[in-house]
């Protein structure tokens, strides 16, 4: 959940670690630092903080061609300028940053203090820099690699050391890298984002992997010194698709792009010769998707709740039972593992480890597994059996919006690809792709309500707890828009299923305490109807979203339209206008809606 930047080549470094941390500052933001190799001396520059400020305390005289750089999002102490990263040796000539977690690093720290080392820091990085500079090694590599025999856990780092001018060392094992190609130059970075404006020839490290990277090239190899090799590929995403452009937030800006979005992951997929859904990547033909028994979708967060709407596709229309379960608990509670069943890991990033690590249990066990990731080249997709990329451009508000609902449609058609393989009609895939064609104007005419949702968001505001209920279809729309609201207003929100109100959560019901409701103008109408009234007989404001004519109890607080697309498909359309209030709940109580606290965007750590 931090970000990483190396550059070496013939330029000033520290402008470019600067620029490559300002675009990672969404996996991590309480502190930064940078370092960089002069003619004679490390020198090492660090604050707590955003990026804005390290780059405005940045000295004047910080030259060198050689460096690294980290921002920071805190596992081992607390935000501030000594556990910011880069660390030091302690002779002043080696520097580490590091994303991941050390597990023995207690013991590790333990080992040096009795030997006579001064810690300067919370952290567990830097006991990797004391290691690298203790260790045997005529060369960086061989002092890196023996430092690593002694680490347990996570880790992606880039190391410089003073005696070493030419290269930076980099080594992965659960946390991602890339090496970035340029023109007599090369780059290092956690993240595509941070090289996309100098490089789009890029290399993925593998876990277990390390390389050398100088001006001239790179090469790779493993702990046991064995070289390896790699392809380098290219990176499909713009420049111009990291700025904000005309809009004041980049979640505001991606709540906006979500029509197109929409439209590219369904584009080239819709079959309308036989009203069905082409997914090559799969790589799993007919009689393979007619084995299938059961689907287990595994996502955590956001992805989860668009996991559960997913299940709940699969199961209503192609009929295979389908469940969603965060992959942050799979691995731990021992699951059986089935060989039919479909394992299906979603994640924006493809770098989530909770989700990364279930997916390496079940390949461990024999299971079958695809993912539906946003970002080529990520180490889910490239652990998997096959998937479905989402192509929803790069995504760099912590809270996400427009890969969410990519993930929803993402499902939706691998529910129609699985359904028309067994028992779907021919009329009922043709009354689905339509569906599917319509969204992105569906879309686009919800974040077309923006201002009046501003209003509502302002009211809604006000209070310091609120419910979101939704049944069946609704539940996992309500979770999700619970979820937005917490995560950047701070608010307390919490998501019930509509049919357990009664069962206790009625109980909170109060003037003070707002309920967002979940309405679909589907079978289940009567029934959640007759829960507004339940509410509405306790005094609680009501907030329903809904379909057109659909007629809501007198005295509601506000009535929120969204278009009528197919039943199946209407989760998608009703959680738009949730993201539009989270956000101006958020940006009304003047908060950072693109960096709330305490989360960051991509989570690489347990």
């Amino acid at each position: 959940m931090c970000g990483i930047v190396g550059y070496v080549g013939t330029k000033p470094a520290a402008p470019i670690l600067v620029d490559g941390l300002a675009r990672l500052e969404y996996r991590g933001y309480d502190s930064a630092g940078v370092a960089v190799l002069g003619s004679s001396e490390l020198k090492v520059h660090k604050d707590a903080g955003r990026v804005r400020e390290l780059e405005a305390s940045l000295p004047k005289r910080f030259g060198g061609k050689l460096g690294i750089g980290h921002t920071r999002w805190a596992t081992h102490g607390g935000p501030s300028k000594d556990n910011a990263h880069p660390h030091a040796s302690g002779n002043e000539r080696i520097a580490v940053v590091h994303n991941g977690i050390f597990d023995n690093a207690g013991a590790l720290r333990t080992q040096l203090e009795d030997a006579g080392v001064k810690l300067r820091s919370e952290t567990d990085t830097e006991v990797l820099a004391h290691l690298i500079e203790q260790s045997d090694g005529a060369t960086l590599e061989e002092k890196v690699m023996a430092a690593l025999r002694r680490i347990e856990g996570t880790y992606g780092i880039a190391v410089i050391d003073l005696d070493f001018p030419d290269r930076i060392v980099v080594a992965r094992n659960g946390s991602p890298l890339i090496l970035g190609i340029g023109d007599g130059e090369m780059h290092v970075a956690s993240d595509a984002a941070a090289l996309i404006r100098y490089t789009r020839q890029v290399v993925y490290l593998d876990d277990g992997e390390l390389a050398t990277v100088r001006a001239d090239g790179y090469r790779t190899f493993t702990q046991d010194a064995s070289p390896t090799t790699k392809t380098a590929k290219t990176v499909e995403w713009e420049a111009e698709e990291f700025e904000r452009g005309l809009h004041e937030h980049f979640m505001m800006k991606e709540i906006h792009e979500q029509p197109d979005a929409v439209g590219r992951v369904i584009r080239g997929r819709l079959d309308e010769r036989f009203h069905t859904v082409h997914l090559g990547g799969l790589n799993m033909d007919a009689r393979e998707a007619r084995e299938i028994k059961r689907v287990k979708i595994l996502g955590c967060g956001s992805a989860y709740y668009a996991g559960q709407m997913g299940a709940q596709f699969i199961e209503e229309v192609a009929r295979i039972p389908a469940d969603a379960e965060p992959a942050s608990e799979f691995r731990y509670r021992n699951p059986v593992v089935e060989r039919d069943t479909l394992y299906v890991a979603v994640s924006q990033s493809g770098e989530t480890l909770d989700t990364l690590v279930a997916v390496q249990e079940l390949k461990r066990k024999g299971g079958r597994v695809i993912g539906l990731v946003n970002a080529v080249g990520s180490s889910i997709a490239r652990e998997v059996d096959g998937g479905v990329y989402l192509h929803a451009g790069p995504e760099v508000s912590v809270a996400s919006t427009k890969a969410l609902t990519n993930m929803a449609v993402g499902f939706a058609m691998l529910g129609i690809h699985l359904g028309r393989i067994r028992d779907v009609s021919p009329a009922d895939g043709r009354r689905l792709i339509d569906g599917l064609k319509k969204l992105p104007e569906d879309i686009a005419s919800i974040v077309a309500q923006e201002e009046e949702l501003a209003k509502i968001a302002g009211r809604l505001a006000k209070h310091e707890s609120l419910f979101f209920v939704g049944r069946s279809r609704g539940y996992p729309v309500a979770r999700e828009g619970a979820q937005k609201l917490k995560e950047i207003s701070y608010r307390h929100a919490e998501a019930y299923q509509t049919s357990e109100l009664k069962h206790g959560p009625l109980a909170l019901i109060s003037p003070d305490v707002p309920t967002v409701a979940i309405v679909p103008d589907d079978e289940l109408l009567d029934r959640n109807i007759g829960a507004l009234h339940e509410i509405g007989a306790r005094s609680g404001p009501l907030y329903v979203v809904t379909h057109a004519g659909v007629e809501v109890p007198d005295g509601v607080a506000a009535k929120i339209v969204v278009p009528k697309n197919e039943h199946e498909l209407d989760p998608i359309l009703l959680t738009i206008p949730l993201q539009i209030i989270a956000y101006y709940a958020a940006v009304a109580l003047g908060h950072d809606v693109d960096k709330p606290r305490n989360l960051a965007k991509s989570v690489t750590v347990e």
